[in-house]
């Protein structure tokens, strides 16, 4: 199994790609350039199977469509943020004053309380991790021991939680109940900058000691 990070648009917002030998692969929270996604993804001939979004914020969305078209695939997001993809007010397209505001199609798959997530060989346990926004998703690939944790959790810092739906005490209680239960080995895979591990967060995190 392999894993790809590929930071797109003006904010550099991380997309991953994981995917099997039999160049399957899964897609998340593709944020921008589609056309370099697109590429990429021909390029390597990997075929994909869906799009997971761990939150829907505009700067994790703005390629969904135009690669959901392409492939022909599924996109899934939680249910407290399925309408977020089709309101430019509420994704912070119209907010942050972006030059095209946000209108997505609907999600294939709305996500409530499920408890683990299969696509074709792919398996994840997946965690409602609320806080930088309320219905931010942590999916954890346990076969490679990583977890996309999108905006909760990044390299030395979390996520910001002054957009609206954001709560900062429920955000530590989202990576403390979740996240940190997760072996200290797990590649945390963050929705911008560099991967890290919950054990480095657990000894150095500053907005985690003392929690």
């Amino acid at each position: 199994m392999k894993w790809k990070r590929l930071p797109l648009g003006p904010l550099q917002t991380n997309c991953y790609c994981l995917w099997n030998d039999k160049k399957e692969c899964v897609i998340f929270d593709p944020g921008e350039e589609a056309g370099k996604l697109i590429n990429w993804l021909n390029n390597n001939q990997l075929k994909p199977l869906g799009i997971l979004l761990t939150h829907a914020h505009f700067d994790h969305i703005g390629a969904v469509d135009k690669v959901r078209e392409a492939f022909d695939i599924p996109l899934y997001v939680h249910e407290k943020e399925a309408k977020w993809l089709l309101d430019p007010s509420l994704n912070g397209s119209q907010r942050f004053g972006m030059s095209e505001l946000l209108r997505l199609k609907p999600a294939d798959y709305i996500l409530t309380n499920e408890k683990t997530l299969s696509l074709g060989d792919f398996r994840f346990d997946l965690y409602e991790t609320p806080g930088h926004s309320p219905g931010s998703i942590s999916y954890y690939y346990e076969e490679e021991r990583i977890v996309f944790a999108g905006d909760t959790l990044f390299m030395g810092s979390i996520g910001r939680t002054d957009l609206p739906g954001g709560n900062h005490n429920e955000l530590l209680k989202s990576i403390h109940d979740h996240l940190l239960t997760l072996p200290e080995d797990t590649i945390v895979l963050s929705g911008h900058g560099p991967e890290t591990t919950i054990g480095n967060e657990m000894d150095s995190n500053p907005f985690l000691n003392g929690f």
